[in-house]
């Protein structure tokens, strides 16, 4: 019975922390991250599991009278913490116009991570309460903040490519650009071989509006053409 009761326990930990892990991995998954519905629910089962070894293993050698031996029940746990952060640094991308993506969803492996060693340890509330509340800061809290933040908040970052003629002035060009609703954070020139310039913008623009009003607004400005955009 008491070899029974123990086995359900564990049963209960491993099949509490698979659901999280799949609540965590479908919001990847929906949004088409790297780390998804099977990567999640790998790492908090496993977490979850390495957990409930350490803490089980670290009882099973009470020592006797002349030897007491001591070990700490979460040792094991307490490297999968450091461990996983080999995985998060993997989906950390660096793109070619130095902005870095990825870091939420390595964020998130490392949360899998912790839910999983919270769920091991037998705080299943306190697991359940930290899988809502980053669902809500991952979902919900950029919605809000798009709402009442500050104006940063509420603006998103694209790429904007195009080429330059010659006879135009890239000064008249970028005030044309600004004059679209546009505001203008990097601007990179390089010269082409056949004439003209080359100019890429990192540009910010109300979060609401659509990445194609931005192409069609910029296509029409005099002396661009070869338009590409891309959202970041």
């Amino acid at each position: 019975m008491i070899i029974h009761a123990i086995n359900s326990e564990i049963m209960i930990r491993l099949g509490l922390s698979a659901f999280l892990g799949l609540v965590i991995g479908l919001e990847r998954e929906l949004k088409r991250k790297p780390v998804g519905l099977k990567t999640s629910l790998v790492i908090c089962i496993v977490s979850c599991l390495l957990t409930i070894v350490s803490i089980e293993s670290a009882y099973m050698f009470p020592g006797d009278d002349d030897i007491n031996i001591t070990m700490d029940p979460l040792r094991l746990a307490a490297q999968i913490v450091s461990g996983i952060g080999f995985l998060g640094a993997g989906v950390i991308l660096r793109r070619g116009n130095d902005t870095i993506s990825g870091l939420t969803t390595a964020a998130m492996i490392w949360g899998a991570a912790g839910i999983g060693i919270a769920v091991g340890a037998g705080f299943y509330m306190e697991a359940i309460a930290g899988v809502a509340l980053l669902i809500f800061s991952v979902e919900f809290m950029p919605f809000l903040m798009g709402l009442i933040g500050p104006r940063q908040l509420r603006e998103k970052e694209l790429l904007l490519e195009f080429n330059v003629l010659q006879e135009t002035g890239i000064s008249v060009v970028l005030a044309q650009v600004k004059e679209k609703k546009i505001s203008i954070k990097k601007v990179r020139i390089k010269d082409l071989e056949e004439g003209g310039q080359s100019v890429q913008l990192l540009v910010t623009v109300n979060y609401r509006r659509q990445t194609t009003d931005v192409y069609e607004a910029v296509s029409v400005v005099d002396g661009i053409k070869r338009v590409k955009i891309e959202s970041l």
